[in-house]
């Protein structure tokens, strides 16, 4: 069975947890209604405006929501959490170890690919939802045409600037904001049904059947503009840990579904009244006097419908650093309360260029739209296939329940993915293209440190021949505790050899430190050091973290300062800082072991990623080859 969520919360602590995640979790999807509908009938498709198009595209919509949304990952892929984290890389450790060594490899490959994407289209979000916002300003005046991508980079560099704040004190602001943001999409859509009553036929699926009937080609690819109203449901499921199962659940179910398909059907009714309406029926559905106030709150709602991405990107990267699929990046823990809260400046500076970058390439909501996608339904189609692997492997499902679900849900998928690829010669392949340079950083990363690892191997000494040579050879000791940090438990680390060969002394005690992530969030502290004492004064002991865990070796020692006659102020950390020389050894391509060079060159200092004082570290180089 999944994995079982912590404990349930109830009354004010779920009704806040709700509210944060209204905040951060449904920003994306919930500023969809701005263009979504509008692209979906835009002239360009080549569907022209008329009754039947417009119940058939809504028909979809509605039914979009509450398949992919509501069933596919609401129902089920929500459930696919460890210690209540979520997102593609946690569906991608659940893989049972079981699998064949080559099956298990290539689906990790299949969800890493997943991870890239996500960035890929990441990088979209904030630009289209604060691009769209601030295009009203063009229907409310006019005369500020020429000022909107300067009002959109404004608002995206501070919205970026504000990130060393934290997800918590974003939140508190954000949700308020959100309950008000729906609440105005479900007024302004029930006032225009209420005028048309008639539009709620669009309920009945029949009507997105004809739709495709009568339309042939051109119907599948209006399926690309609808896929819009779905963007953000893989920003829910890795947003998971912030918030929860229950409170994810509940804000949706409660307010934000009723909500979009208010406003969705609201927008078809005024469709239906008057065609001319399709080039912005968001924001015609307020009144005149109304609609200043509305893009103030709508470009409000898209900067926090960026931050649903913002936040999930450094969730992503730092999950990616720890499992070894990235170089060491700063982390900044931004709530001492709130686990799995982090900032992550690299990441933060690189999407704002990226962002900014594209508001100006493609000039309008419109053009950013026929780009986006693209990536999202091919991450949509991997989650589905993890999740069958998961579900049938891991929870032992029955297999006709495995294989009926995972038919329905990649029907869609595949269906949204396919009208999709049409967009790539518009802008689709920016996204593609991002989440290709990322695939090839996080592989030859990985690839590389293999490598590394092998290369050290070589020289290996066993570190039980190593403790049983002191007996025959006694070093002379000196005062205090010297902690060796080296990735290959059971053997002498070289620079630990080297010392001793050099100058002929050890420290009174020497602790061999490994660090290994395990394939979960978090490692219980009272589980988290292993020591074994093989004599001489020396220990070896293993830090066992979780990929959502940031690595605090003085901290972890001095949990077990007993066991190890810990003292901080008489221990020093040696590390070996490796210099990667590209040779023509067999091993990674040419380029790619140049890359692994630049990557390595710029990764985070060790002293800095374990959090060892730097007046305590001594840092020796090693050189490989590789």
């Amino acid at each position: 069975m999944p994995t079982s969520h912590h404990h349930r919360p109830h009354g004010k602590r779920l009704a806040l947890l709700s509210l944060g995640a209204l905040g951060v979790v449904y920003g994306d999807i919930g500023t969809s209604p701005l263009y979504a509908l509008r692209e979906s009938l835009h002239p360009e498709l080549g569907v022209a405006v008329s009754e039947g198009a417009v119940l058939g595209v809504l028909s979809l919509i509605v039914w979009s929501l509450i398949i992919v949304i509501s069933i596919k990952y609401l129902v089920f892929v929500i459930r696919a959490d460890q210690q209540g984290e979520g997102g593609i890389l946690v569906l991608t450790s659940l893989i049972s170890t079981q699998n064949p060594r080559r099956r298990r490899r290539f689906l990790i490959l299949v969800g890493l690919f997943g991870t890239a994407l996500l960035y890929g289209d990441g990088m979209i979000t904030p630009a289209i939802s604060v691009l769209s916002a601030v295009e009203g300003l063009e229907l409310s005046a006019p005369s500020l045409e020429p000022y909107v991508l300067p009002i959109t980079a404004a608002i995206l560099v501070a919205l970026f600037m504000i990130q060393r704040r934290g997800t918590a004190a974003v939140g508190r602001v954000f949700g308020p904001v959100m309950v008000t943001w729906f609440a105005t999409l479900g007024i302004l859509g029930l006032r225009s049904i209420i005028a048309h009553p008639d539009v709620l036929r669009a309920i009945d699926p029949s009507h997105a059947v004809t739709f495709f009937v009568d339309h042939g080609f051109k119907g599948f690819l209006v399926l690309g503009a609808v896929f819009l109203v779905v963007t953000g449901g893989e920003a829910l499921y890795a947003d998971m840990g912030h918030f929860g199962r229950h409170p994810i659940r509940l804000a949706w179910f409660v307010m934000v579904l009723p909500s979009l398909l208010v406003n969705y059907l609201g927008q078809g009714a005024l469709i239906l009244r008057d065609p001319a309406a399709v080039e912005s029926p968001f924001y015609l559905l307020a009144p005149e006097a109304l609609r200043l106030p509305l893009i103030v709150l709508a470009t409000m709602a898209a900067v926090i419908a960026s931050q649903a991405l913002i936040s999930g990107a450094f969730s992503l990267a730092m999950q990616s650093s720890l499992l070894g699929y990235l170089p060491r990046l700063r982390i900044d823990h931004t709530s001492d309360l709130e686990r799995g809260q982090v900032y992550v400046p690299a990441i933060n500076w690189a999407l704002m260029v990226a962002c900014l970058s594209l508001v100006f390439g493609f000039g309008s909501s419109s053009s950013l739209a026929a780009a986006y996608g693209v990536a999202v339904t091919a991450t949509m189609a991997v989650t589905t296939v993890l999740f069958a692997v998961v579900a049938r492997e891991r929870w032992l499902w029955p297999r006709p329940v495995v294989a009926a679900l995972t038919a329905v849900f990649l029907t869609i998928d595949v269906a949204f993915l396919g009208a999709n690829l049409f967009k790539i010669p518009a802008g689709g392949w920016f996204p593609l293209a991002m989440a290709a340079v990322v695939f090839t950083l996080m592989t030859t990363w990985k690839t590389g440190k293999q490598l590394v690892g092998e290369r050290l191997r070589e020289g290996d000494i066993p570190l039980r021949a190593f403790v049983d040579s002191l007996e025959a050879h006694p070093p002379r000791r000196v005062p205090g505790t010297a902690v060796y940090l080296y990735r290959r438990p059971f053997s002498a680390p070289p620079i630990l050899v080297a010392n001793l060969r050099l100058h002929g002394v050890l420290h009174q005690q020497v602790v061999l430190l490994g660090v290994e992530v395990e394939e979960i969030p978090r490692v219980h502290p009272r589980r988290a050091l292993e020591v074994h004492h093989l004599g001489h004064g020396i220990s070896q002991a293993i830090l066992h973290v979780g990929y959502m865990q940031q690595p605090n070796v003085p901290r972890a020692l001095e949990a077990d300062a007993a066991e190890l006659r810990f003292h901080p102020l008489d221990t020093y950390y040696f590390l070996g800082r490796d210099t990667i020389l590209v040779t023509g050894r067999p091993g990674m391509a040419h380029w790619r072991e140049r890359l692994f060079a630049v990557m390595s060159r710029n990764t985070r200092g060790a002293v800095a990623y374990y959090s060892i004082p730097p007046d305590r570290a001594v840092e020796v180089g090693l050189q490989v080859e590789l």
